[in-house]
């Protein structure tokens, strides 16, 4: 934690989970600053928040300097399994989630990174997306 408070980066803030994790964030008087990295604005405005867009999550080395420096990161992006092939869902919610959390690690060594899934998630799930999920 940083002297003054915590700083915070959220990312998927544009979708339902993300937006919720969001909410709480701004209400909390330990949090500082929150950084949300999306692909497309929020359109939500806070004295608390920064916000970096990405149009490509898998070129987050882009703005590492611009994730540098925070507490704990909050992934929340990603997407419907919906009509996707595993081999499409898995690169995207398991691959770019791996690739967020290593550069997040490399520029912020002690913070933490959550990953936020959904509940019943499982490596050993019959269903394609909770296995994705669970590995992830």
């Amino acid at each position: 934690m940083t002297n003054s408070g915590l700083k915070i980066i959220i990312t998927g803030a544009t979708g339902m989970v993300g937006e919720g994790v969001l909410r709480v964030f701004m209400e909390q008087p330990e949090v500082l600053q929150i950084l949300l990295v999306s692909r497309k604005p929020s359109g939500i405005h806070h004295e608390k928040l920064k916000e970096v867009i990405l149009k490509d999550f898998f070129n987050i080395r882009e703005i590492r300097d611009e994730i540098s420096g925070y507490d704990a990161c909050f992934f929340c992006a990603g997407i419907s399994s919906l009509g996707k092939k595993e081999e499409e869902y898995r690169r995207i919610t398991y691959y770019l989630t791996i690739e967020f959390a290593k550069t997040f690690g490399e520029q912020n060594q002690d913070a933490i990174f959550t990953y936020v899934s959904g509940a019943g998630t499982s490596p050993d799930g019959k269903l394609m997306w909770s296995r994705v999920k669970g590995e992830t």
